[in-house]
Order: structure tokens, then C-alpha cells, then sequence
């Protein structure tokens, strides 16, 4: 079978070789209708651009970086899932790029990466999206980047985040209407800022409706499911045991629901068990947890959209979202 080349494509779609590269790296200058012919003549020629010779020509590697450091296997795949749609979509390839370290050595790893990789921007996963040292690095490196599920205040670059305080907010409030007042909560990983957000959301709810807020009913985990189950024991050795508990995240959340399944408690007639995030696991387990459903897959590739747009044209406008997270009602929570 003749190789597909990009003649072939220009010479099929009736345009020049010009402007089929320019759709190709996502260009302005090109009108929507033309945009539109040359994509599908791409889908009906199966043409795949030679990343190696795309790049040379463009002195561009055409590869997006992901930071990111969470416990959680499931957020990791769903960020992935969000950056690999848009990576698809221009023709970008993703590396994923597990880090833990903090400091300068963050600083170091981040410029390793950089300089062996070649990458043409980076999306910033929590808490990466929240460290100003790193951000202000990647500035001064004038290296293109965005931000996910960032507190950060920065409108010079592009962020995309979830209403996570008003998302938590709800959540206590929808325990209160069930006629719980004595609510455990646990917190998220103390570097992460979603963590400070649905602890206030937790704390603003309770103090909207006239309950006292009560430390000993915190617990301090950190994202994974481990300390889900330590902190599961601290709330449940509490006397009085509190009536509903309220995790950062839906993998603290399950651990929770293990423990107290483990005791012969009754879930939710005996303690009613909520989480954050929406994961999989929330909707696999029984009783299926009541949760906040964030919308990691679409903050991301929005994120990853709109690094690459911003990538193409630099005097894009700097992109800001915040995305509506939404409560979801299931078995684990009921009447007191």
C-alpha cells in the first residue's frame, strides 16, 4: 500500500501543502470550512504525520507533560483519559511523569525532564498546579504550562479547576437535611489544595446551620485508601460515634464503609458514609457512596486543550475555568 504523505493529503483535499501543515499544527489563518475538509480527508486517508520529521520541521517535539503525584490510581487514569482526547485532537503525545519530590529537587527533576524530553508545554497535576517555586520557574524557562484543580490565584496562566468548596458544601448540607449533626470529616493529603477546600466547604456548612464545629470529629488522612482505614478507626472509637462521616475522597471513603461493615454496623442505618470524586469505586461497592463528582476527565482536557492552543499562538488569550461539581445521591446516606 503507497505511503499516505502529506502531498497526498494536500492533493486529495484540493489545498496546498501550506495549509494542510497549518491544520496539522493547529494554525490560525485557516477558515473553519477548509479546517473542517482537510481533518476529514486526514480520517478518510488514514494519514498519520511522522511525529520525528513533524518536529524537525517545526523545532517542536509535539509532546505534552503531565506532573502529577496522588495516591489514587483511578484520578491518574481519568487525568490521562481527559489529556490523551486532547492530545489526540492536534496530533500532541502525552508522557505522564510520576513526581514526588519537593524543593530544589523538585526544581532539578522538573528542568531534567524538560531538557530531555523536549517537551512544548506541561500540564500540572495537585499539588504541582499549587507550587508557586515551580511555577515560577516554568515562567522564567518561558516553558508553556497548565494548571489543574489549582486554589492558586495566577491569571497569567491557564487553570482549570472544579468548584470543590461549594461541591463539599452541598455534600454536609445534604447530611444535615437527613438529621445529622454530628459529622466526622476526613481531611485530603496537607499538600494538595482541594484538601483546605472541602474542609471549609465541610465547616461553612456546619456553621450556615446553626452546629458547632467539633475537632475531634477531624480526622487527618491522605487521599489513599490506607489512611482512609486509620482514620475510619479514630471516628469509630469516638463515643458517642458520630452519625455520618464525610471523606476527602471516595477511596477514604470506601475504607470507611469497610470498617464499619467489619463491626456489624449497618450502612446507612446505623452511620451513613460519604466521599468525593466519584470514582469507580463509588459506584462499584455496596451500598454505592454518595458523592461529589468532579469532573477530573473534562478539567484536564480542557487544561491540555488549551496549553496546545496557547502553544500554536502565544498571544492566545489566557484560558480560566471553574467547573461545576455536582452532588450524587446513592445508598451509603440516609435518615438519622
Amino acid at each position: 500500500m503507497k505511503k499516505v504523505t502529506i502531498n497526498s493529503v494536500a492533493e486529495y483535499a484540493g489545498v496546498s501543502k501550506k495549509t494542510v501543515s497549518r491544520v496539522l499544527n493547529n494554525e490560525p489563518n485557516v477558515s473553519p470550512a477548509t479546517r473542517e475538509k482537510v481533518l476529514k480527508v486526514f480520517k478518510e486517508l488514514d494519514y498519520k504525520p511522522n511525529p520525528i520529521a513533524r518536529g524537525l520541521a517545526r523545532n517542536k517535539s509535539f509532546i505534552i507533560g503531565c506532573l502529577y503525584d496522588n495516591p489514587s490510581k483511578s484520578y491518574i487514569t481519568r487525568v490521562q483519559s481527559g489529556a490523551l482526547e486532547a492530545c489526540h485532537k492536534f496530533n500532541y503525545n502525552l508522557l505522564i511523569h510520576p513526581c514526588e519530590l519537593r524543593g530544589d529537587e523538585l526544581i532539578h527533576n522538573v528542568d531534567q525532564l524538560l531538557t530531555t524530553s523536549r517537551l512544548d508545554g506541561l500540564v500540572l497535576t495537585p499539588p504541582f498546579s499549587d507550587s508557586q517555586e515551580l511555577i515560577d520557574f516554568l515562567k522564567t524557562q518561558n516553558i508553556p504550562f497548565a494548571r489543574v484543580a489549582s486554589a492558586l490565584e495566577d491569571d497569567t496562566s491557564i487553570s482549570v479547576r472544579s468548584n470543590d468548596e461549594q461541591g463539599a458544601y452541598e455534600l454536609t448540607e445534604h447530611l444535615i437535611s437527613l438529621g445529622h449533626k454530628e459529622i466526622a470529616f476526613i481531611k485530603g493529603h496537607q499538600d494538595h489544595s482541594a484538601t483546605e477546600k472541602r474542609f471549609s466547604g465541610y465547616q461553612n456548612a456546619l456553621l450556615n446551620h446553626g452546629i458547632e464545629f467539633n475537632e475531634d470529629l477531624v480526622a487527618q488522612g491522605n487521599f489513599s485508601y490506607h489512611s482512609g482505614a486509620d482514620s475510619a478507626k479514630q471516628i469509630l472509637d469516638l463515643e458517642p460515634m458520630p452519625t455520618a462521616v464525610f471523606a476527602s475522597n471516595d477511596y477514604m471513603a470506601a475504607a470507611v464503609l469497610k470498617l464499619a461493615t467489619q463491626r456489624q454496623l449497618r450502612v446507612p442505618e446505623d452511620i451513613s458514609i460519604a466521599g468525593f470524586d466519584n470514582a469507580p469505586i463509588a459506584r462499584h461497592i455496596w451500598p454505592g457512596l454518595t458523592t461529589i463528582a468532579q469532573p477530573v476527565e473534562e478539567m484536564t482536557r480542557q487544561a491540555v486543550e488549551q496549553l496546545i492552543l496557547q502553544i500554536s499562538d502565544p498571544s492566545t488569550e489566557v484560558y480560566q475555568k471553574v467547573l461545576e461539581a455536582k452532588l450524587i445521591t446513592r445508598e451509603s446516606t440516609a435518615e438519622k
